[in-house]
């Protein structure tokens, strides 16, 4: 096989995939690929205000009402000011 019939053949092909419509097709599905990607949602939530989940977390210590969850509520956010308030109770249950 000569280069000139390789290249013959190449090019038939490629016209004859260009005539029957080949690449508006694969324009198409690209397009709907991408519309798909846009309209997915992200597989990772966003992430939570990290004082709100220490409010929370206050607030089940508060609702507990016990030694052992003013405690634990102290050693996990010794440095928030809600432990402030926990050490409060604390000494009140400790009475």
């Amino acid at each position: 096989m000569t280069i000139a019939r390789l290249s013959a053949g190449v090019l038939g092909t490629l016209l004859v995939f260009v005539g029957s419509g080949g690449l508006r097709a694969m324009d198409g599905k690209a397009k709907a690929v991408e519309s798909h990607k846009a309209i997915r949602s992200p597989s990772v939530p966003p992430a939570r205000d990290p004082s709100a989940a220490v409010a929370e977390e206050y607030e089940a210590a508060r609702r507990k009402d016990t030694t052992d969850a003013y405690e634990l509520f102290i050693a996990r956010h010794g440095d928030d000011p809600l432990a402030k308030k926990a050490r409060a109770h604390l000494r009140r249950l400790s009475r």
